[in-house]
């Protein structure tokens, strides 16, 4: 274990200023469990975030990317129907992911119940690495 992950954020807010927004939505995010999610890493700097979204469609699904943070947001009216058993989570969600710097949606594809997004870091060419000649 490093010493980033054995710090909590209390413990971080005890050490810097001004960042009250950023530990509000890491401490709203890490309690929130719906919709369930998976982050897998494709390569380098590709990401695959899949979202169950079982019993949403495409129209009740929108995502953003504003200032580095990725929201998913689904609302769902069932204000129609008459459930005599309601055992499939429907309800309205707002997710939200802080991206890093350069990171973007590269593709979404919805499919079989699962929003996919992919994810890529586009770094600028000044400040990809380079190669140097030896003269």
């Amino acid at each position: 274990m490093n010493l980033i992950s054995s710090l909590t954020p209390s413990l971080f807010r005890q050490m810097v200023v001004g960042f009250d927004d950023f530990f509000d939505s890491i401490d709203y995010n890490y309690r929130e469990t719906y919709p369930p999610y998976n982050i897998r890493r494709k390569a380098d700097d590709r990401y695959i975030l899949e979202i169950a979204v079982a019993g949403f469609r495409r129209k009740d699904l929108d995502v953003s990317l504003d200032n580095n943070t990725l929201v998913v947001e689904g609302m769902r009216d069932t204000s129609e129907n008459e459930y005599i058993h309601k055992g499939m989570s429907t309800r309205s969600f707002k997710r939200t992911w802080s991206l890093a710097r350069y990171m973007e949606v590269d593709k979404a594809d919805f499919e079989d119940g699962i929003l996919k997004l992919e994810l890529k870091r586009n770094l600028p060419e000044e400040l990809k690495p380079k190669k140097i000649k030896i003269n």
